[in-house]
């Protein structure tokens, strides 16, 4: 199969599957962000195999086509906050590679990591808590949300390196194998 051929072919499967899993959100309400993470990991992948400009294009195609077939707009917004993280992180990451040998990375890119979900999260939460949690939040419970989504950060965040790392390098093999023939 001709590389840009299959390139398209990929992008839109992954982008089916990017809208199958934000709709799931919908249906089984249980699993709303583990649906919604599942389908902003795409974002990610796309970056990963395509380079980041592809990765902008998907995203933009998802968040739009979200808007359109998606029945809970609501989980677009929120799946559009997750995948621009991921493209943020994985644009963060690409630059500090660029330097080799300056800094400590590792240190920098998770600061990078909490600067990044903290800008979104936190007006978020101060803006909007009455859309959120239907009434304003008392402070203790305010800073019980907050810490809470550090640690949601963390959880969410070592899922997608596992993701990455484990479940789609697997998967990739796989895809790879199969095309080849």
């Amino acid at each position: 199969m001709h590389v840009k051929s299959k390139m398209m072919a990929f992008g839109g499967l992954s982008l089916a599957l990017c809208i199958l899993f934000m709709a799931l959100g919908s249906v089984f309400e249980t699993g709303t962000l583990f649906f919604l993470a599942a389908s902003s990991f795409f974002v990610g992948i796309m970056i990963r195999e395509m380079g980041m400009k592809m990765g902008l294009a998907f995203y933009l195609a998802a968040v739009l086509l979200g808007f359109i077939i998606a029945p809970n707009k609501f989980y677009v917004v929120t799946f559009g906050a997750m995948g621009l993280y991921i493209l943020v992180i994985e644009g963060a990451w690409r630059l500090l590679a660029r330097n080799p040998g300056r800094f400590q990375k590792r240190g920098l890119f998770w600061g990078i990591k909490y600067l990044v979900f903290n800008v979104m999260y936190i007006p978020a939460v101060l803006l909007f808590q009455e859309l959120l949690f239907s009434r304003a939040l008392t402070p203790v419970i305010l800073a019980g949300v907050l810490l809470a989504g550090q640690v949601g950060l963390w959880i969410y965040d070592n899922a997608y390196e596992y993701t990455q790392a484990h479940i789609w390098s697997r998967m990739r093999g796989r895809l790879l194998r199969q095309g080849e023939s």
